[in-house]
């Protein structure tokens, strides 16, 4: 989180806490990076000079307060201290480090599938904390989740309001942000647990796209949009799209809730991290996922294809992910360490490749003509057939065998005893002239 230095104006002392940035400012003040005297940092907003006087902003900010401290759960900043009888009312609440989603995508771009999934799983669970204590939200976007290191939080309840109250109407009161805003909020209807689902799934188009699902605009043509034209997800991953339209639905009643949206975002991001997310979801967006060992078996099938058989001429069953890459990485070693032979021999058999289609050598131990183990003698550097398996050399040193690489330690040791060997007969004929001249 981008911080600034205090200004002349800010204060250096807010209740028992001393202030040390500007952690950054909203509609209703300014939030204030501060610490007790035990060193505790907390996120610490005061409310503007020009609006503590007013009785509306002190019935907005005592209604934040209270929102706060009726939510339990570890998707939100935890109340520290509040002050509302204070000239300028004042609360704090625990520290969060981190960016926010907005800061994150504006300088990395948009997310994956599975990492889009498991920011909105922890968030929907979030909410359903948030709606258990009879809170809605009203403004949850990109700016509003702040990334820390143990998961998403979400910040900043200052219109936050109680269950099917309705939204504010005075001329110039902010309402919440153009592009996340539910429908019924436009209209000034009641707010429920769904107003904020349709704000989720905006913030996870946004996620995944980088970008409002309604487009830019005024606030005039933004809340015209999302009232009356349907989001634009062409770069939401199929994954994800149907569910995310699901939450957009222009009726409060056509969207999932937030426990089945928690329940269907952690099946994606399951899927998505194992590489399993095959074809679509189901056109409601939120119905139960298949079973992912069904999905690893499509996968298989698909891989292999239906007309690829085993040695025995049968269909092999479909193998899963872990098994898959097993067999693919023995393979490549022993592609690597073994050869092929110079002449296949009428024990070879003609095998297909099932990595690159082509065709390899392999040698049946079974076969009735394998002689067994070679039994012959070895003089010098092993040159006479590798053994494979139960043995396929035939014990004459021919090409249908495999040779084995010369050992460059025995190379080693066998010139150094050469070129000692050398030295002394050189020695002993040099001696040997000298004696006689």
């Amino acid at each position: 989180m981008a911080m600034m230095r205090l200004r002349r104006e800010d204060p250096r002392v807010v209740g028992s806490f001393r202030l040390h940035r500007r952690l950054g400012a909203g509609g209703m003040g300014v939030v204030y990076l501060g610490s007790d005297r035990r060193g505790q940092r907390v996120a610490l907003k005061v409310i503007r000079p020009d609006l503590a006087e007013d009785q509306e902003f002190r019935s907005r900010f005592a209604r934040e307060v209270s929102a706060a401290r009726r939510i339990r759960g570890g998707c939100t900043a935890r109340l520290v201290a509040a002050d509302l009888e204070a000239d300028r009312p004042w609360f704090a609440t625990q520290y969060v480090p981190g960016p926010s989603l907005h800061d994150k995508i504006a300088e990395e771009g948009p997310l994956s599938a599975a990492d889009v999934a498991a920011i909105g799983a922890a968030l929907s669970e979030g909410l359903v904390a948030v709606h258990e204590a009879g809170v809605v939200h009203r403004d949850l976007k990109p700016s509003n989740i702040l990334l820390s290191p143990k998961g998403p939080r979400i910040i900043d309840f200052g219109i936050a309001w109680a269950t099917g109250a309705s939204t504010l109407t005075h001329v110039g009161t902010a309402v919440g942000s153009p592009g996340f805003l539910a429908p019924e909020q436009v209209r000034g209807a009641a707010v429920t647990p769904a107003t904020d689902v349709f704000a989720l799934g905006a913030t996870l188009a946004y996620a995944a796209m980088g970008d409002s699902p309604f487009g830019h605009g005024s606030s005039e043509v933004m809340l015209y949009r999302v009232v009356h034209e349907e989001p634009q997800l062409q770069g939401v991953p199929d994954a994800l799209a149907p569910l995310v339209r699901a939450c957009l639905a222009k009726e409060p009643e056509d969207r999932p809730s937030t426990l089945q949206l928690s329940l269907r975002l952690k099946e994606i991001a399951a899927r998505e991290a194992q590489g399993l997310g095959l074809g679509q979801p189901p056109a409601d967006g939120w119905a139960p996922a298949p079973r992912p060992e069904r999905a690893a078996e499509r996968l298989a099938r698909a891989e292999r294809g239906a007309g690829q058989h085993g040695a025995g001429g049968h269909e092999r069953a479909p193998l899963r992910p872990t098994e898959r890459y097993t067999e693919r990485t023995t393979q490549q070693r022993r592609t690597q360490r073994t050869p092929a032979p110079h002449a296949p021999g009428p024990q070879a058999a003609h095998v297909s490749s099932p990595r690159t289609g082509g065709s390899r050598d392999r040698r049946h131990a079974s076969h009735p003509s394998h002689p067994g183990p070679r039994t012959g003698p070895r003089t010098g550097p092993r040159t006479g057939p590798r053994r494979t398996g139960a043995g396929t050399g035939t014990g004459t040193g021919t090409s249908s065998g495999l040779r084995r690489p010369a050992n460059p330690r025995l190379l080693r040791q066998r010139l150094f005893v050469f070129v000692v060997v050398t030295l002394i007969v050189l020695l002993g004929i040099a001696g040997a002239q000298t004696l006689q001249g």
